[in-house]
């Protein structure tokens, strides 16, 4: 009796968890939501569940004649797809290297890498501003996709050198003997084995380009440049107050591109977990 007392208890302290982390995580995103079909601008009237829904926010955003949000969206999208192209590109073979090779100084890049990560891209604008400014990179997606894919290698091909740790190197061994080469080594061998890791990377490479606000900010000038989140700040900050109900109409559109991209990567997550419970 005193087993299927605990027993409910402490289904009921993990029930009771999971309801409060739910409405901590929900709550925020339903009245988000419901602002988004709320009539008028101003978010003091907004309810999460609106009496008169409208359509009109997504309409005003989606009108080239009235917005420019479809620009912000397309350049956000460019910027945060070539950003997760590079970065898986260059931390797949950074991360092999120091997984696969021996060399000098292969300890210290390590141990760089592992503090490079714990430190911020904001805690670096000054010198990110200049760096670009004497480059010619100030207002172009060039420099913003080079901040990015930079501030992303350390901490990325720490994450992938440790999954690539635990690939067997036996398997790089018979692949040697029976004639292959380094590269084909990495291409047919490692790599498919590596795409949960792979995904995650792609997954975190895209993210982190299409939420950020404060790189984007500092180094775009021109409208027809700026990114969503930068788009989205300059239409409540040039009418304020004015724009609340369109302001969160857009934030509801952000979160599109992330979760196709997450189910699109789905099956790796789970064939990761997979592939893990096997060699368990």
């Amino acid at each position: 009796m005193s087993m299927k007392k605990n027993k409910i208890i402490r289904l009921t302290l993990s029930y009771f968890v999971i309801a409060v982390m739910a409405v901590i995580v929900f709550y925020p995103l339903l009245w988000i939501i419901g602002s988004s079909f709320n009539p008028g601008n101003s978010l003091s009237g907004s309810t999460m569940f609106p009496e008169n829904p409208t359509l009109a926010h997504y309409k005003h955003l989606f009108d080239a004649d009235k917005s420019d949000y479809i620009i912000w969206y397309k350049n956000s999208l460019k910027i945060s797809i070539i950003t997760m192209v590079l970065t898986v590109a260059s931390v797949a073979l950074t991360a092999y290297s120091f997984s696969r090779y021996r060399f000098v100084g292969r300890k210290n890049g390590l141990i760089t890498f592992l503090i490079l990560q714990m430190i911020p891209n904001f805690a670096a604008l000054i010198a990110i501003f200049v760096l670009a400014n004497r480059t010619g990179l100030i207002d172009t997606h060039l420099g913003l996709i080079l901040v990015y894919v930079g501030g992303q290698i350390p901490m990325n091909t720490y994450l992938m050198k440790g999954y690539l740790d635990t690939i067997p190197k036996e398997l790089d061994e018979s692949a040697k003997m029976d004639g292959a080469g380094h590269l084909r080594i990495f291409f047919q061998i490692v790599m498919p084995l590596a795409k949960p890791i792979l995904a995650v990377v792609a997954l975190f490479s895209f993210i982190a380009p299409f939420g950020d606000f404060i790189l984007a900010r500092i180094l775009l000038r021109s409208e027809d440049k700026f990114t969503l989140l930068v788009g989205l700040y300059e239409l409540v900050a040039k009418q304020f107050g004015n724009e609340f109900t369109k302001f969160a109409a857009g934030s509801v559109l952000i979160a599109i591109p992330i979760a196709a991209l997450f189910l699109v990567f789905q099956r790796y997550f789970v064939s990761g977990l997979t592939a893990g419970g096997t060699k368990g």
